[in-house]
């Protein structure tokens, strides 16, 4: 199928930064322009990475955003219908239940503050080109061998999904062996700073290595409890980035309270 506009989902971490990179030097199948989708909660050393890597690119990097994703959970809303003030469940927090188990709340931050986003901006693109009726997209998407199960279909009509590391049978490994042969450097950890599907190695990592993050986070998981407390709705006891419903300054990480969650990551777009 021939297609009016080509993109990459570019999310600045290791297989995405890979896929912008070897397009422009012909490794892997050529893009018109990246885009980014911006939840402001990246940790700076993916932003460095990012403003570096739009100097190495022949094609244009469109960065959009929906908003500050913290600001926005942690904001207290009041509801029209009940009357009750309420807070969103936009990231997947952990509570404490009332039978002493941990849950992980539902959450809209990939979809509202990545797919959308994104999505929207094709349609901009797209509508310079002719109709969404009679002009088509094909979307590039990160998606390395070792994270196959993370493929998914387009939910949207103009939009088609296609998924070069894949085609091409590159592992996140073969990313970084491509990165380190042409002497690139490599690529960080693309996820928000205050993600709950952290790794105990990569709250490590961000603690020790990007402690301005880190404090972030705490920031945070401060704000989004004192207005937990104000929920209304609530089913649980507190609001936490950790499984362990331990506040993140308490938390020992050893590596074997909490596992990397991002396999789980049901539209394939984060941690990219």
């Amino acid at each position: 199928m021939n297609y009016d506009l080509t993109i990459l989902s570019l999310g600045a971490g290791v297989q995405s930064s890979v896929c912008a990179l070897a397009s422009a030097c012909g490794d892997l199948p050529p893009v018109e322009r990246a885009i980014f989708a911006d939840t402001m909660g990246e940790p700076e050393s993916v932003y460095q990475w990012l403003d570096w890597l739009e100097t190495q690119l022949p094609f244009p990097v469109d960065r959009v955003s929906k908003g500050d994703l913290a600001e926005d959970t942690t904001e207290v809303r009041l509801s029209k219908k009940s009357g009750k003030v309420y807070m969103r469940s936009l990231i997947p927090f952990f509570t404490m239940m009332h039978d002493g188990k941990s849950a992980i709340m539902m959450r809209k931050c990939t979809t509202d503050y990545k797919i959308l986003p994104i999505r929207r901006r094709i349609r901009e693109l797209i509508e310079k080109k002719g109709t969404i009726r009679n002009t088509r997209a094909l979307q590039h998407i990160g998606i390395s061998t070792d994270e196959a199960h993370r493929m998914k279909d387009s939910q949207c009509s103009y939009i088609d999904h296609y998924y070069p590391l894949i085609e091409a049978g590159w592992s996140r490994s073969d990313c970084l062996a491509w990165a380190a042969k042409k002497e690139l450097g490599p690529p960080p950890r693309s996820a928000c700073g205050y993600c709950p599907y952290h790794s105990d190695k990569e709250w490590l990592r961000i603690k020790t290595k990007e402690p301005e993050a880190f404090q972030k986070a705490i920031d945070m998981e401060a704000k989004m409890n004192a207005s937990f407390q104000l929920d209304g709705t609530r089913r649980g006891e507190g609001a936490f980035l950790h499984q362990s419903c331990k506040p993140l300054d308490q938390v020992s990480f050893n590596g074997e309270n909490q596992f990397d969650l991002f396999g789980e990551e049901c539209e394939g777009m984060c941690g990219l």
